[in-house]
């Protein structure tokens, strides 16, 4: 059983797996940096000093040892733009891969149908 999980663990699929994952990791924390410290600040300065961490609709407020019930969608839009840039690297990564490539092998001329081939048939047959 030893020997199978290093023969499993030691595929090319899973190290390039692990390995995507922790570059993914990483480049996520990229991104939420770059969106929450270079790209909202300017935004929010132009749209008059807003800071997008604190824009809520508050559902409920805080009273007592109740805590604040609030839908806060100044986060979800920094998460939206998050997913953007890195659907958009993403988009650029495999469409560089893909041109790396070169062109698809083109595909071999068909042959005739099961249709074509038994009207042949019928027609050598009938002479």
């Amino acid at each position: 059983m030893i020997q199978e999980f290093k023969d499993f663990i030691m595929k090319g699929n899973v190290l390039e797996l692990a390995v995507a994952v922790i570059i993914a990791g990483a480049f996520g924390a990229v991104v939420t940096s770059f969106t929450n410290d270079v790209l909202m600040p300017p935004i929010g300065m132009a749209l008059g000093g807003v800071d997008f961490s604190e824009l809520q609709y508050v559902l409920q407020a805080a009273e007592g040892d109740t805590a604040e019930v609030a839908i806060r969608w100044g986060k979800f839009v920094k998460f939206i733009i998050d997913f953007i840039i890195i659907a958009f690297v993403l988009f650029m990564i495999v469409r560089s891969y893909n041109k790396a490539q070169g062109p698809a092998p083109e595909e071999a001329p068909a042959g005739p149908s099961d249709n074509d081939l038994l009207s042949e048939i019928r027609d050598l047959l009938r002479k």
